[in-house]
């Protein structure tokens, strides 16, 4: 796939930890209980971990950090402020970005983050709606202090991206959400068109039933209305059963153009394991399995010598290269089927005619 003094870009988790119980993020189950498989022990990288684990050389070949999490928004962190300081300091030059709900810190932290990352970076803003809708996806969160914040970083000098992900209940605010980010000096506004509504096994979902945290039901999420704010990919996928027969044997045969090797990407989970990307790693602690090793991505994991050698902590990033996980994962593409061994999660996140995640922003 690549090497280590070929890797360019760093996706950096550096959290489990959340503000928000979002129903369709794996960190809840639909938004209440967090994840059985992490709520015991949530994982957290510190400033030293980083210290240790990205000495200046490695930084200064880097032309992107990004923290975004599969399972914690960077917010909730405690030395969010200091890693990004750490990566300024080892590379002027590196684009320093992270995404986030904007729903916890004072206004000085903001400002603080908006001056270490200056104009060489941004953050993107996902916020889902306006004072009466964006918390009806994203739990726990709330517009007035959504607002304050958004508006703290752009005054301090920071560029802004708001990615707006789209459902019913909250496509009428779309326009009206579009011009606040004008008012406020938003650099980009994203329609984000939803490809969430596809089950992990690639079943068609109209709706999406959250529930809080002590249980009780909350929104009903459900595709938006309107055809331009539809997912194209998510109107495909009959044809592409049709073409294929199901699913299934469309990812069997599906030719992988697998994203994070174009970027020279890797992905950094909040526990330090290195892993080719957010989607492989992604598939380690799905909250409805009983035992989270009946996913495929764990046959690679125990190939590679288990956990702890995917520690890039313990081993340095060059020490997880040299598991050969990377490779691994690159010549399964080959095989004929998932069940003769060929990485499934790579067929449906970068399998060349179904693509739900790049429709998204289409």
């Amino acid at each position: 796939m690549y090497k280590y003094n070929d890797i360019k870009q760093l996706h950096l988790e550096i959290t489990q930890r959340c503000n928000a119980s979002c129903t369709m993020c794996d960190r809840n189950e639909n938004g209440g209980a967090v994840n059985q498989h992490i709520r015991n022990n949530l994982s957290e990288l510190s400033l030293d971990d980083c210290i240790d684990m990205f000495p200046p050389e490695f930084i200064s070949q880097l032309n992107t950090m990004y923290m975004c999490g599969n399972l914690g928004d960077p917010i909730s962190a405690s030395d969010t402020l200091e890693i990004f300081e750490l990566f300024r300091a080892c590379n002027k030059n590196i684009w320093l970005s992270m995404n986030t709900n904007a729903g916890a810190r004072s206004v000085e932290w903001w400002s603080k983050l908006a001056k270490i990352i200056g104009k060489n970076g941004a953050v993107i803003f996902s916020v889902d709606g306006l004072e009466d809708t964006n918390h009806l996806y994203r739990q726990g969160v709330k517009w007035d202090i959504v607002e304050r914040n958004m508006k703290a970083f752009i005054n301090a000098g920071g560029r802004a991206r708001w990615d707006y992900l789209i459902f019913e209940h909250s496509e009428c605010d779309v326009e009206r959400a579009e011009q606040l980010a004008k008012d406020w000096g938003v650099e980009k506004f994203i329609k984000k068109k939803t490809g969430r509504f596809i089950s992990s096994t690639s079943e068609k979902k109209e709706t999406h039933q959250g529930i809080n945290r002590k249980g009780a039901v909350t929104q009903v999420l459900a595709k938006p209305k309107k055809a331009e704010h539809q997912n194209l990919a998510l109107l495909k996928q009959a044809e592409i059963e049709k073409t294929y027969g199901s699913m299934k044997q469309y990812y069997d045969t599906a030719k992988i153009d697998c994203k994070v090797a174009k970027d020279k990407n890797i992905f950094i989970t909040a526990e330090g394991l290195l892993m080719p990307c957010c989607w492989t790693a992604g598939r380690m602690y799905k909250w409805w399995h009983n035992d989270p090793k009946v996913e495929q991505i764990w046959d690679f994991i125990d190939n590679a010598g288990g956990k702890d050698a995917l520690n890039a902590k313990k081993h340095g990033i060059k020490g997880v290269f040299d598991t050969g996980i990377m490779k691994d994962i690159q010549d399964s593409w080959a095989k004929n089927s998932i069940e003769e061994g060929k990485l499934g999660v790579c067929a449906m996140k970068c399998g060349s005619e179904f693509d739900p995640f790049a429709a998204q922003f289409k």
